[in-house]
């Protein structure tokens, strides 16, 4: 099963290698994703949840498509650039057989003994026959150069022609993986289709549903709510205790630095105090500070599962809309669910028949409803990944991100992508 979304959208150029890489983390999350729905076949009744999943399916399906097509550009651009290359080389080669040809003409035509003799004893001194022999011999050089220039061109030709077939199979090749991909994607879509239909036919029964967890939320955010006020009133009240220590601590300093004539003494006026949040310990700003640090790199509070409801308003049918507050997972029932970071339980509670559990990590606070118990109680210090609970027969963890100012925050951001 999974738990994360894609994310394959890239902004930058990618090398071929990059893409092979995408391609191989896009079908092992189509595995992923199939695998979920094998599990969700296994109940008749259709869901939300299988919804999500297909089409979740479909868009990693299309994202492997664009992948591939990617791909293909790449191979395209490979084959015109060796294209331009074959061409480039056979003028050189042309080039260099036809000088070739005019030096073994010219050879030829002064090919006689006599003829090379003739053209040393010409010389008007000893150097200059010095000088004759050398170029003689240069030139010969010069030919068996130009030979071994028109073999290694050849081989370098026959060499790019090679590679040219290649990249041409290579192109074959994701074309046909391309239209194999197109195929799956239109049966998918069809299974999609049907989906959507069967939960059309529901709706009257999922409205209920929804309208269900709707009241289910409200209980829940209240409670959260509440939970957050009192955390916030008690970091209040400690830190209006420390503030009064702190004056009486300092009280006896005061007077005795208070000369007896204050009238001559100019007083200053008192700097304005800073704005101060509820949670302004050094623990506390520490770990908001961390917190905040790990943002998208959260671990999940579950090792498997489908987030069924994404966080904030969505829309699953034509009629069906409903607002998140937080993502709603897909697990087994008694899946275990962990703490996504350290933190101080600041509140148990049921809502209904299920169990809630809320960590504050600084100014931070995570919730985990729809446990059949709690294993932490209130005021309990708890460690990243520590077991809270299990979900219960509901098969369902709502996941909910909140700050001290009772803000949502759309917790897949947050959590490893």
């Amino acid at each position: 099963m999974c738990i994360a979304g894609s994310g394959f959208c890239q902004s930058q150029p990618q090398s071929r290698a990059d893409l092979e890489k995408e391609r191989a983390a896009i079908q092992k999350e189509i595995e992923d994703v199939k695998r979920s729905l094998d599990e969700t076949k296994k109940n008749k009744k259709q869901t939300l949840g299988q919804l999500a999943l297909l089409q979740r399916r479909l868009r990693l399906r299309q994202s492997a498509i664009q992948n591939l097509n990617e791909q293909i550009n790449y191979i395209q651009s490979d084959i015109n650039l060796s294209w331009q290359e074959i061409m480039k080389l056979k003028k050189e080669l042309d080039t260099l057989r036809k000088q070739y040809a005019e030096s073994v003409v010219y050879s030829y035509e002064n090919r006689s003994t006599y003829d090379f003799l003739n053209f040393i004893f010409a010389a008007t001194s000893f150097n200059d026959a010095i000088k004759r022999v050398a170029y003689l011999k240069s030139y010969r050089n010069y030919r068996q150069e130009r030979a071994e220039n028109i073999k290694k061109t050849q081989e370098l030709y026959q060499a790019k022609i090679d590679g040219l077939k290649v990249k041409r199979l290579e192109k074959d090749d994701a074309l046909q993986k391309q239209n194999k991909e197109k195929e799956v994607l239109e049966v998918e879509k069809r299974e999609k289709d049907a989906v959507v239909h069967n939960l059309q036919s529901q709706e009257k029964e999922l409205k209920k549903e929804m309208l269900a967890k709707q009241r289910q939320d409200q209980k829940l955010s209240n409670a959260i709510a509440a939970a957050i006020r009192r955390a916030v009133a008690k970091a209040n009240e400690e830190r209006k205790k420390d503030a009064a220590n702190n004056e009486k601590a300092a009280a006896p300093n005061n007077r005795n630095n208070t000369p007896d004539n204050t009238s001559s003494v100019a007083t200053t006026p008192a700097a304005k105090p800073k704005a101060m949040t509820a949670f302004d310990s050094r623990a506390d700003i520490a770990l908001s500070d961390n917190f905040e640090k790990n943002r998208g790199h959260l671990p999940w509070p579950v090792d498997a599962g489908n987030v069924s409801m994404h966080f904030g308003p969505q829309t699953y049918l034509n009629n069906l809309k409903y607002n998140n507050q937080g993502i709603t997972i897909e697990v087994n029932p008694g899946t275990s669910i962990k703490s996504v970071f350290e933190g101080e339980v600041q509140s148990v509670f049921n809502v209904g028949d299920v169990t809630a559990v809320v960590i504050r990590h600084g100014k931070y606070f995570s919730t985990y409803s729809n446990l059949e118990s709690a294993a932490v109680s209130k005021g309990q210090e708890v460690k990243t990944g520590q077991l809270l609970g299990r979900v219960s027969s509901i098969g369902q963890l709502e996941f909910i991100l909140m700050d001290d100012k009772d803000r949502r925050l759309d917790p897949e951001k947050w959590l490893r992508r």
